[in-house]
């Protein structure tokens, strides 16, 4: 495992980090517990987790995951980890958190941060993330952009990561980062930063995989130029490019179990390109999700590539998958792929 300083900051991760959005829905206590153990064990040390989770967001275990790695954080030394979680903007109907929440202002992001350190039984979370932006975009598989916003969201952006600044001064945060966030609204945060002295970004954490490679468009210059890291998740698109969809229906299997989640995952144009990305692992003699995860590793913007995973088994094999290194070759069989079958689900 590889650990890395994130530029401009003293925070050292892991380039593989524990996603936990399955803990308190499909993963139990105890199975949850386990697959932290296992992920500290093998040199893992970023834990991302939201306020939201787990998912599908639902009132009767909102916040469960937070208090699911809280009894589990409470046991290890509180240095040893690098724990993110998010606040939840508004737009998503999430009526059962803060009662809305209405806004990301400094009274909601300070009602979720305590709320959220009290579930994680710490003082402090080292990186703290604005789960989705607060303006109207075309989000979690949506992709038009509808120009009726007449908002200055530059200001809001401004109110927003000056909330984040009080936060961080008043020792609660340790780093700040964005969400599902696009090349404007990431550059307007970082802008603000540098004009008014406040704290700069230093992540951003979206979807990125063989099947949905937006990012690479817009956000992977900013990355670059801005140096920012990439916190990669949906790395096996909800288990699609792991082939399990395709040989077998597993009930328990994420888009069995909620079949009305993630319908960006559900397109027609996803089986055609799976199979594709298939032909061209067997080609290498690697399993699908070894090339999947080895792709997304090997970026040069990625800084971590966040896993999620039902049980200790699944999490097992996708650590040793994800530390596969793709041949020259391999990485040129998957950009052909990906000019016949560019993004089916963004």
């Amino acid at each position: 495992m590889r650990i890395h300083h994130l530029p401009g900051t003293d925070l050292a991760i892991s380039d593989i980090g524990l996603g936990t959005m399955t803990f308190g829905e499909q993963t139990d206590q105890a199975c949850a517990h386990a697959q932290l153990d296992y992920a500290l064990s093998e040199g893992i040390n970023l834990f991302d987790m939201a306020e939201m989770y787990p998912v599908p967001g639902r009132a009767e275990t909102q916040g469960a995951t937070e208090a699911i790695v809280g009894a589990w954080l409470a046991r290890q030394a509180r240095d040893r980890v690098v724990i993110a979680t998010k606040v939840a903007g508004p737009l998503r109907g999430f009526r059962w958190i803060r009662g809305g929440p209405l806004a990301l202002d400094l009274a909601n992001m300070r009602a979720a941060l305590e709320a959220s350190l009290k579930r994680l039984k710490t003082d402090y979370v080292d990186l703290y993330q604005i789960h989705w932006p607060s303006r109207p975009l075309p989000l979690f598989g949506g992709t038009q952009y509808e120009a009726q916003d007449t908002v200055d969201r530059a200001a809001e952006i401004e109110e927003q990561l000056q909330a984040l600044a009080t936060l961080v001064r008043e020792g609660k945060v340790r780093y700040i980062g964005l969400s599902n966030e696009t090349p404007w609204g990431t550059l307007r945060f970082l802008e603000a930063a540098g004009r008014l002295g406040l704290p700069r970004i230093v992540t951003i954490q979206n979807a990125y995989n063989l099947l949905n490679r937006t990012f690479e468009s817009g956000l992977a210059e900013v990355c670059h130029r801005e140096r920012l890291g990439l916190l990669a998740y949906s790395p096996l698109a909800f288990g699609v490019l792991t082939g399990k969809y395709r040989t077998h229906s597993d009930p328990q299997a994420r888009l069995n179990r909620f079949p009305e989640f993630s319908p960006r995952y559900r397109k027609a144009a996803i089986a055609p390109a799976v199979d594709a990305y298939a032909r061209v692992a067997e080609n290498f003699g690697l399993s699908l999700g070894a090339l999947a995860l080895g792709f997304v590793r090997s970026r040069f913007f990625t800084a971590s590539t966040l896993l999620g995973a039902r049980t200790v088994e699944q999490l097992k094999e996708n650590i040793v998958h994800a530390k596969v290194v793709l041949s020259p070759e391999a990485l040129a069989a998957i950009e052909e792929v990906h000019l016949k079958s560019p993004n089916p689900a963004p």
